[in-house]
């Protein structure tokens, strides 16, 4: 079982914004919070982000390169994938890969990909 994931970004800010309320969608709680960072939990599993130190955030972040691609969260049904697509819409945050949405991970795969403020792509899928 997965304990925690720790993510560097680039403005803790525009991070804790964004990922508060999707997290809280999903049902995780506020696990920990300091100056340059905060966590979510769900059960035992949490996830943490912390402000890069300044030398480090010019080089920015890319899905491709080595390293973390995305990460991928359970919806509890495709409603869910769709109330969450709404919010997505009107909070201006565009849906990747909006030609096949909302089966771009194939056709029985249905899901809503994104990106948080450092492009780092997140995925809610529905179960089978």
């Amino acid at each position: 079982m997965l304990h925690h994931v720790e993510i560097n970004v680039t403005d803790i800010n525009k991070t804790i914004e964004f990922w508060d309320w999707f997290l809280s969608e999903l049902n995780y709680e506020i696990f920990q919070k300091w100056n340059k960072g905060m966590s979510w939990r769900y059960q035992s599993t949490y996830l943490v982000f912390v402000q890069a130190d300044e030398q480090f955030v010019k080089d920015g972040y890319h899905r491709s390169k080595v390293g973390l691609n995305h990460l991928a969260f359970h919806a509890n049904s495709r409603n869910q994938v769709d109330g969450i697509t709404e919010k997505l819409i009107e909070k201006n945050i565009p849906i990747l890969y909006h030609d096949r949405h909302p089966y771009a991970g194939g056709r029985s795969h249905y899901a809503v990909f994104f990106e948080d403020p450092d492009r780092i792509k997140v995925e809610l899928v529905a179960p089978s």
